[in-house]
């Protein structure tokens, strides 16, 4: 018996697949994977044949919650669209909750993104005033022209009394597939993607509260989203690709209504 299992040792030491061809033929089980051998199969302790193997891809499932959508989940996750699409038999970016998509973890799977900063024009529009913690405003007229003035001034660093929070930011845009292009706060981002506006976490960041974001600019607080709970924020950003670039990462962010 032991002369026999030496004799296999050695006949795959000798004989064995290429490495591209066991990773083809050999699902891992635990130690143990299954090669085929001149049409046999033989399951031996990769130890003992010394044959190198791939180890099968980490994978994370993430379940879509209310408010989510592909592009933001692909940016919180450091992944393009597209592949997410591909690794889920996904036909367009229509999603809803419940449903659970795998990403996968390793490098080589995925491009990671570097992050860059978006510079807003500068015109020195001083900073409309709102009521604190309003959450509603009935013309939507007066939304669009309060984002835009916060949009429009000047990046400048506010005062050091200004409260101060650091949140990880990611970014999104306005087209994707189910999204209306207008806010939770009723901005209507397709209309006027100059605008400077995140989306935050209301119990933290009142929506309609005017910020300074690092790296962003001035903005108001102007929507929500399921995976941005806590110290968590995602900046609008128009162009697909702009907004891909941002990445995830830490930010300062100051209130200016306090």
């Amino acid at each position: 018996m032991i002369r026999n299992i030496l004799c296999l040792v050695l006949f795959l030491t000798l004989f064995a697949p290429s490495l591209t061809y066991a990773k083809e033929l050999a699902p891992e089980e635990e130690n143990d994977f299954v090669v085929k051998v001149l049409g046999r199969e033989v399951v031996e302790d990769a130890i003992t044949r010394r044959l190198a193997f791939e180890k099968a891809p980490s994978v994370t499932t993430y379940t879509v919650k209310e408010g989510d959508n592909l592009f933001r989940i692909a940016v919180n996750h450091s992944v393009p669209v597209h592949l997410l699409m591909e690794w889920n038999g996904l036909e367009n970016t229509l999603i809803h909750p419940g449903k659970e998509l795998i990403i996968y973890n390793d490098e080589k799977y995925k491009k990671v993104y570097k992050p860059i900063s978006v510079v807003a024009d500068v015109s020195g529009q001083a900073l409309p005033k709102t009521e604190k913690n309003e959450t509603k405003i009935a013309n939507s007229n007066n939304i669009d022209e309060s984002a835009r003035a916060v949009s429009a001034a000047s990046n400048d660093e506010p005062p050091s009394s200004a409260k101060e929070l650091v949140v990880t930011a990611t970014a999104y845009t306005a087209y994707c597939e189910g999204c209306s292009g207008t806010t939770a706060y009723g901005i209507n981002l397709r209309a006027n993607p100059h605008l400077k506006v995140i989306a935050v976490d209301p119990n933290v960041i009142p929506l309609g509260t005017k910020v300074w974001v690092e790296g962003y600019g001035y903005a108001i607080a102007g929507d929500t989203g399921g995976a941005i709970k806590g110290n968590k924020i995602d900046v609008f950003i128009p162009s697909y690709d702009e907004a891909m670039k941002w990445g995830v990462k830490k930010v300062k962010v100051k209130i200016l209504d306090e």
